[in-house]
């Protein structure tokens, strides 16, 4: 069933009732003004995105055809004015400042860590969003952060030899963060706060107070024994939790039970890689979390340990500052949301004659009204943004165009939901090699909406292959992290945001780390990325937030910008540096069965759970058992693989279709545990899943810029109908 609107367009029942009955209830927008409004966008801007998608085809097909005639890898001069010939690179603009405000310092000041969440799983967005809190006793106790080696086990009930291993770990963290005058946290039995100032008694009875007194903020309780104080450090705040009778803290000298940390300042509720939504019903789910998240409202009941838990977000924490006032600081992380690409289409809205529309125009109006909820917030509510804004990714732009069309799309938006001009900023995904290339042309076309960019390694390798597919052999996908052109890129990256003055005034952001397991080695390597100037960084749970927050205490990111500023800037020659495999290297039998295996199980374990299930992120073990966190975008990099090797005829079809039933076999296995699965073998032509993965290889170079959304959704849709029988 279906309500027909202005223009003739078909908005499904699910979509319009939730619009009518939820969203706009509240909104201050009229049931007229916004159907009439998305008519309007509709009218606009599905011509205009059908014109951008049919230029990024025209661009592959000059680009496939170049290659043809000069394989390998080109000469420099002559492939950069190739490009630029056929309007693929583009001028350096002159104006490239970002002229952004009302933007929120989690965004435009504070360094700090960022979750990315597949938004239509509540639990996961509630989890998320009150991630800007989390205990550093826990992170450090529940993972490998912390040795289990001589004692030290984290198994059973609580261990006093581990908790004494994490109350060391934090007391160390703390000398460093926040150090005393002299002295260690750990000789502290006291904390008071006398005439505006913290003082820490000492076990041999000295006071003494903080090294820079102003990291003291505020307390809560009495100021002569309060139950929590609390630090800043380089715009951070911690917690420092104070119960001598817990169980935990009577084995601390100041009765300190535990420690907690500001940790994901902001989260990226995702509506793209890491969902699932292929119908109106899918996607009114996403949007029915996102508007709770606006409201305040969001709700999730569960069953843990024979009790129903009810999860909701949390409020904000309130205290006394140091000279007698109250205050308080944000119990939530700062959401940002992210639309679909530009090349999606839906079922929720068909034009007059039965064609979808692009889908990325109705996220634009209905996440945009739901947005409305939280500007309408008095000022002792919680909000989401404190400056009224809404913070929009746009991810999978390929250069300035589609950039300025993100531009003019946001400010139809705005005139129709009557906001503001610039209310809808814009974080743009670096993550297709036309936008790398481009950067500073994509910043200047969005200048005075974007306050975030962002690296995504996967992403952007996937499209590097498809892009330069007739080139040659790609080299196996562990050997790209040590290719030219990433390390250009990662550096690239920060040196235009620097630049283009995002420091200050918006985020500059790394990838995930996809090993939520493996804590210890995040610790040893994450830090890299404050260090590299970025001033966020994905990581992949609300503990991993906790225990990469500790990175930006160590690294004072504006200090490491004001250094990075100084270098020269990565050289787009280098971007263009094509990753193809030597011309005289040899492959051996057991390597290229290898790389099938390694890349055949990964895309199964995947695919497995999106098509049958409708998980669009979850951990999937590797083909060594090792979990990792998977969405589309580890999808496309792994089927472009193969796709190119299959090309140069370094693997036949009919190996892929021998590894691909052999690792379906594994899959099962690692699945085998799941009451819910439903195993591929050995019904291989029956499997819908198993059908979308072979697809995704052997369809995967004539995916339009490699995407594998089509194949998925395609899939995704015949198995909902198939289990609806």
């Amino acid at each position: 069933m279906s309500i027909t609107i202005p223009s003739g367009y078909q908005v499904a029942d699910t979509l319009y009732q939730f619009v009518e009955q939820e969203a706009l209830p509240g909104s201050g927008v009229t049931s007229e003004r916004f159907w009439t409004g998305l008519a309007s966008v509709l009218d606009d801007f599905n011509p205009r995105t059908t014109h951008v998608l049919a230029k990024r085809v025209e661009l592959q097909s000059a680009i496939n055809d170049w290659h043809e005639k000069n394989p390998g890898t080109p000469d420099m001069s002559i492939y950069k004015a190739f490009l630029t010939d056929i309007g693929y690179l583009v001028p350096v603009p002159d104006t490239n400042q970002v002229i952004v405000d009302r933007v929120d310092p989690e965004i435009a000041t504070v360094a700090g860590p960022q979750l990315v969440v597949p938004v239509n799983n509540a639990r996961y967005a509630l989890n998320a969003a009150n991630a800007r809190w989390g205990s550093l006793y826990d992170a450090l106790y529940g993972t490998d952060a912390i040795s289990e080696e001589d004692g030290g086990s984290r198994s059973g009930p609580y261990n006093p030899t581990r908790g004494q291993r994490v109350i060391a770990w934090a007391n160390n963290f703390l000398n460093q963060a926040a150090p005393l005058a002299q002295g260690d946290y750990a000789d502290v039995t006291v904390f008071t706060v006398e005439k505006g100032i913290l003082q820490a008694t000492l076990q041999s009875g000295s006071k003494i107070g903080l090294k820079d007194p102003t990291q003291c903020v505020g307390y809560v309780g009495d100021k002569d024994s309060p139950s929590v104080v609390v630090l800043k450090n380089n715009g951070l705040h911690i917690e420092l939790v104070i119960d001598p009778d817990h169980p935990v803290g009577k084995d601390s000298a100041c009765g300190m039970k535990d420690v907690w940390l500001e940790s994901a300042l902001t989260t990226i509720q995702d509506c793209e890689d890491s969902v699932a939504a292929v119908d109106a019903e899918d996607k009114v789910v996403v949007y029915r979390n996102w508007l709770g998240l606006m409201t305040g409202k969001l709700r999730e009941s569960f069953e843990k340990g024979g009790e129903t838990v009810v999860r909701a977000l949390n409020d904000d924490r309130r205290y006394t500052t140091v000279s007698g006032g109250e205050a308080r600081l944000p119990g939530r992380s700062v959401q940002l949301v992210r639309h679909v690409g530009a090349h999606m289409k839906t079922d929720m809205v068909l034009t007059a004659d039965g064609e979808e529309v692009y889908e990325t125009l109705v996220d634009a109006m209905v996440t945009c009204l739901c947005a409305t909820h939280d500007f309408a917030k008095s000022s002792d509510q919680p909000r989401n943004s404190r400056t009224g804004s809404m913070y929009v990714v746009k991810p999978k732009m390929h250069g300035p165009e589609e950039v300025a069309l993100a531009v003019d799309l946001f400010t139809q938006v705005e005139k129709l939901l009557d906001l503001p001009r610039n209310t809808m900023k814009m974080g743009i995904m670096d993550e297709e090699r036309r936008t790398s290339v481009n950067l500073e042309a994509c910043i200047s076309a969005a200048r005075e909406r974007v306050i975030f960019i962002n690296t995504g390694f996967l992403d952007r390798t996937g499209d590097e292959m498809h892009t330069s597919m007739n080139a040659g052999v790609m080299i196996p996908k562990g050997e790209m992290k040590n290719a030219a052109w990433l390390a250009a890129y990662e550096d690239s990256n920060v040196d235009v945001g620097l630049k283009c003055g995002l420091s200050g005034n918006g985020q500059i952001g790394k990838g995930m780390w996809a090993m939520p397991d493996q804590m210890a080695d995040m610790l040893e390597a994450k830090i890299a990325h404050p260090k590299a100037g970025a001033t966020t960084a994905w990581v992949p749970s609300p503990t991993a937030a906790t225990l990469h927050a500790t990175h930006y205490h160590q690294v004072s990111v504006g200090e490491r910008q004001a250094e990075v500023a100084k270098r020269d800037a990565a050289a787009v020659e280098t971007l263009l540096l094509i990753p193809l495999a030597d011309a005289g290297r040899n492959f051996s039998t057991e390597e290229l069965q290898r790389e099938l295996d390694n890349n055949a199980q990964s895309i199964l374990g995947y695919v497995v759970r999106w098509v049958n299930n409708g998980v669009g992120c979850s951990k999937v073990p590797d083909i060594n058992n090792v979990g990792l966190m998977e969405d589309r975008a580890t999808l496309r990099i792994s089927s472009q693989l193969l796709a190119n090797w299959l090309h140069h005829e370094l693997i036949s079809e009919q190996q892929i279709r021998d590894t691909m039933e052999r690792m379906a076999l594994v899959v099962d296995q690692q699945n085998s545990a799941d009451p819910h699965y439903a195993a591929m073998a050995p019904g291989f032509d029956d499997s819908v899943a198993f059908q979308a993965a072979l697809d995704l290889v052997l369809k995967g170079r004539d995916q339009a810029n490699g995407y594998t959304e089509f194949v998925l959704t395609e899939r995704r849709r015949a198995r909902k109908s198939q289990l609806a029988e």
